[in-house]
């Protein structure tokens, strides 16, 4: 099946001046001469936590893990460069699914997105075991000028943007999101953003994060949370008796909408709301503080504790 694969490969996945060798030798030889600074992301997606195989179509799953590493680099503000993807894959998948269809379905979801934000896939490995589907990507990035965007560069009164819409992502956007490659970049390069991260585990745990890494607490305006349309019919088929309430737990803590949180100082942060520079979506959701912890509040309601609610990984 191996050998298969990799003929399989060498004939889909096109040639790259950065990686000089192709997908021919036991390692890749990359040209980043000149680029000191280089972001390295890798991501471990597995059958039944982040996906179901024989459930969900194996060319969204490719995406959802390719996706999730460029979700990464857009974190860093980082220009994607290159991927390397290793599967492990059961000897018989669904309905008798063998490990090559199940290899090339998955690169017929990675292979369109590594085009669409030019990334060499560069190398990687694959096996075959008695097991669920494993894939392992490593993406590598190089930072814009300004140098990389980080966690921790935040300060108290610095305010929180958000992309895109939040909540929700079992239906569909955790498979099909948008990486915020070119938003980042954008802001990054033409503003200057303080602090950011990408919102792969819920919007409180990870604003909770960036808040501690840059040594603040952090405050959500829960009443400007973006909320999705999924979120809200989450939030129904739950039975909820407070939709609102319950779509906006959804947006707080699901997990895996990969947009992106960022934090810049609020004459920057007034700027690029005021200039409308990106395509997508941006929302002016809460703020870093000196007092630790996360906190909540709304026009009309004080500012009270919230729970950091969100994906652990355990």
């Amino acid at each position: 099946m191996e050998l298969e694969f990799i003929r399989w490969l060498r004939e889909h996945v096109p040639a790259d001046p950065r990686a000089k060798l192709g997908l021919r030798d036991d390692a890749a030889l990359l040209s980043l001469v000149g680029n000191p600074n280089i972001v390295v992301t890798t991501d471990l997606l597995t059958d039944g936590v982040d996906f179901r195989v024989g459930v969900d179509n194996l060319k969204r799953i490719g995406r959802q893990a390719l996706g999730a590493n460029l979700s990464d680099l857009a974190a860093m503000a980082a220009t994607p460069l290159a991927a390397f993807i290793s599967v492990a894959l059961p000897r018989t998948g669904p309905a008798g699914t063998g490990p090559l269809e199940m290899a090339i379905g998955l690169y017929e979801g990675i292979l369109p997105l590594a085009r669409e934000y030019d990334i060499a896939i560069a190398g990687g490995d694959t096996n075959t075991y008695d097991g669920p589907v494993v894939i392992s990507v490593t993406a590598i990035g190089q930072p814009i000028q300004r140098g990389p965007l980080t966690r921790s560069g935040g300060h108290a009164g610095d305010w929180f943007l958000v992309t895109g819409s939040l909540g929700g992502s079992l239906l569909g956007h955790m498979f099909d999101f948008t990486p915020r490659i070119r938003e980042a970049l954008t802001l990054h390069e033409h503003y200057g953003l303080a602090a950011g991260i990408d919102i792969s585990d819920g919007l409180a745990i990870d604003a909770s994060r960036l808040a501690e890494a840059s040594g603040c607490g952090a405050v959500i305006y829960t009443d400007r949370v973006p909320v999705s349309p999924d979120a809200v019919e989450l939030a129904g088929r739950d039975g909820a008796d407070d939709v609102e309430a319950a779509a906006l737990a959804h947006a707080l803590g699901d997990g895996q909408d990969f947009e992106l949180l960022f934090a810049a100082t609020p004459k920057t942060a007034q700027a690029i709301l005021n200039d409308r520079p990106l395509d997508c979506r941006l929302t002016h959701v809460g703020e870093l503080i000196a007092e630790p912890g996360l906190w909540q509040q709304t026009a009309t309601v004080a500012r009270t504790r919230l729970e950091v609610t969100g994906w652990r990984h355990e």
